[in-house]
């Protein structure tokens, strides 16, 4: 049978996608942050590509949806046609719902919007064409026709018409509107359909996407210099404060438009920047590219084909360390820039490198909150926590009101072992902003540590509550349940991480010890065969493993496993004294009689701890 000819629209795509060079280092970070899980400091929320008119934002966020589509995400795509927050909202449901992902409850509200609207514009034009009565407009009226909120479109009935009104017009028509609304609309939900549409759509939008049981959810908003006046609030309120409800941490967003993110509201926000540069290298590579040809000046048409190339095949990181090295950037650009090729050495674990770059940011631009906050994490990475809060501690300086910084010190203090310092930070960050699950689950960690496990409970529980699908929050929890010696809450808790994180070590190790205390080995060693896999370097996923190895009778792997914890940590206690049993076990007494002197000079109430080892010579 022939086979079908591909159409040209399916040829003109496949060689313009293979002939779309210079993006691929763009679209290879935005895959790899759906491999991260979104607890983990390196995913990102929120991507923006910015640059003029034709250096392909759109053909990049169209690459982007695809590359979103082939992780399992329903995506939406929304452009300049969307007119308002509630027709894009309608949008995203159109789409959705094409994707087999409806939302019933939206849609309703969606199409209450517009009759509630069209009765409210036929509303308007009464009002207008209605002589005003004597007296003159109400004080609010008056006010509201000065700030210009009506021909904003905050009475949006009016908008429109707004421009063929004077200041005084304005104020009477905002006035009988007002008034005229009230009368007509009873229900308070109904006025606020016309008058507030985000305020009762929005929650209903946030419900139903946690309910569609999506792996993720990816949202495209382009031409965002025109859309963005309006998204743009909407999506900074919904993204970063819980007063419409919870947005599920499986949601990315990403922005493509003229100009960057507004810094005022974004810029203190740099864990969502990390940027798509689609302007800045490419413009600079163009401008030399030009200058070159136009002047006859090979050099520096040379240098801008340099960067063009680096662009092309290797990525922004690339030709920002380029634009860096002949310092084409001023300083403060520069600090920008180098905070960005510091996070791609970071995600490449070139940990020194990053550093170096983090500090020349600093120097470059001292009044940059977001280098000391990038600089804490690299030192946090390379064990220095005391490094990590100075810095975190000049971020705080600079910006006081980041409730995220707050929290992020806390939890330096926490992994640092100051209890009552990492609590102190946590309650303040917890204080600015009750919506930051972060650190509730960081204070939560911290009371099971100190051995509250009360606190704990209730401060995992309200991680949890606003963000269901927090699996470092569920971890932790597992380790409450763990001291209360609840082990099936222990194992579902557990079960859940692992479902949301299955490659994350840690709570591969977790469940696996938590299998073995509840006798059941087989499971146990399969867990940590993962965990091992996924990090060979997990001492005491070893030394588990060796224990639950010994009680199914294979000695030989279990004494290998325990071996090598006790020689990647030497002084590990727990290990040397399973070894001496199993040396016991195995016919070796020497062998276990030279495990138990060195947990006698270790920790001689260890042998007090383990009834097996203390019964040993």
């Amino acid at each position: 049978m022939a086979q079908a000819r591909p159409s040209m629209q399916e040829l003109i795509r496949q060689r313009t996608r293979a002939g779309f060079v210079g993006r691929g280092a763009e679209r290879a970070l935005f895959r790899a942050n759906f491999d991260t899980a979104p607890h983990d400091e390196r995913h990102r929320f929120r991507f923006h590509a910015h640059g003029n008119a034709g250096v392909g934002k759109t053909f990049l966020l169209r690459e982007f949806e695809q590359v979103a589509r082939e992780q399992g995400a329903v995506t939406a795509y929304i452009d300049d046609s969307a007119g308002s927050v509630p027709e894009m909202m309608a949008e995203i449901s159109r789409q959705f719902a094409a994707q087999g992902r409806r939302l019933k409850e939206l849609d309703r509200l969606l199409a209450a919007h517009r009759e509630r609207r069209h009765e409210a514009e036929l509303a308007a034009l009464a009002v207008l064409d209605t002589p005003p009565e004597e007296a003159g407009p109400s004080a609010g009226g008056r006010i509201v026709a000065r700030a210009g909120v009506v021909a904003a479109g905050m009475v949006p009935v009016v908008g429109p018409l707004a421009g063929m009104l004077d200041a005084e017009q304005l104020a009477h028509v905002a006035d009988r509107l007002r008034a005229s609304l009230i009368d007509r609309f009873r229900s308070h939900e109904d006025l606020q359909l016309v008058l507030a549409p985000e305020q009762v759509l929005t929650p209903v939008l946030l419900r139903e996407l946690a309910d569609s049981a999506a792996p993720w959810i990816a949202l495209f908003l382009d031409t965002y210099e025109r859309t963005g006046p309006y998204l743009d609030p909407w999506l900074h309120e919904t993204m970063t404060t819980d007063r419409h409800g919870p947005l599920p941490a499986t949601t990315v967003v990403a922005t493509a438009g003229r100009t960057p993110l507004d810094p005022a509201r974004w810029g203190g926000l740099a864990d969502f920047v990390r940027a798509c540069e689609a302007g800045v290298a490419g413009r600079w590579a163009q401008v030399l590219v030009d200058a070159g040809a136009d002047a006859d000046a090979e050099p520096a048409s040379r240098w801008g084909s340099e960067l063009t190339t680096a662009l092309d095949t290797e990525g922004v990181g690339a030709a920002l360390g380029l634009l860096l090295r002949r310092a084409v950037l001023d300083a403060p650009a520069q600090a920008r820039a180098r905070l960005v090729r510091g996070d791609e050495l970071r995600g490449e674990g070139a940990y020194a490198q990053a550093l170096t770059e983090y500090d020349r940011a600093v120097e470059l631009d001292p009044a940059l909150a977001a280098a000391y906050r990038h600089r804490s994490g690299i030192r946090g990475d390379l064990g220095d926590h005391d490094g990590a809060i100075a810095d975190l501690d000049r971020a705080v300086a600079l910006e006081p009101d980041n409730a995220w910084y707050v929290a992020l010190r806390g939890e330096h203090h926490r992994i640092a072992g100051r209890d009552g310092e990492a609590v102190r930070d946590l309650t303040e960050a917890i204080r600015r902003d009750p919506a930051l699950g972060f650190a509730w689950a960081s204070r939560g960690a911290t009371h099971e540590r100190a051995g509250d496990p009360d606190a704990a409970l209730a401060d995992l529980g309200r991680a949890l509550d606003l963000d269901p699908d927090y699996a470092w929050a569920l971890a932790r929890r597992a380790r409450v349940w763990r001291a209360r010696g609840d082990s099936h809450r222990q194992l579902a808790d557990l079960g859940r991480a692992l479902a949301l994180s299955p490659d994350w070590p840690w709570a591969r190790c977790e469940r696996g010890d938590a299998l073995r205390a509840a006798g059941r080995d087989e499971e146990a060693v399969a867990d940590l065969d993962i965990a091992l896999a996924l990090d060979p370097t997990y001492t005491s996923a070893y030394a588990s493993r060796g224990e639950s190895l010994a009680r199914l009778g294979r000695h030989t792997e279990a004494l290998a496993d325990l071996n090598r914890a006790v020689e990647m940590r030497p002084g590990y206690v727990w290990a040397l004294c399973r070894r001496a049993v199993l040396h016991t076990a195995m016919g070796h007494p020497e062998e276990a009689r030279a495990d138990v002197a060195r947990v006698r000079e270790l920790d001689p109430e260890a042998l007090e701890r383990f009834a097996d080892v203390s019964v040993l010579p």
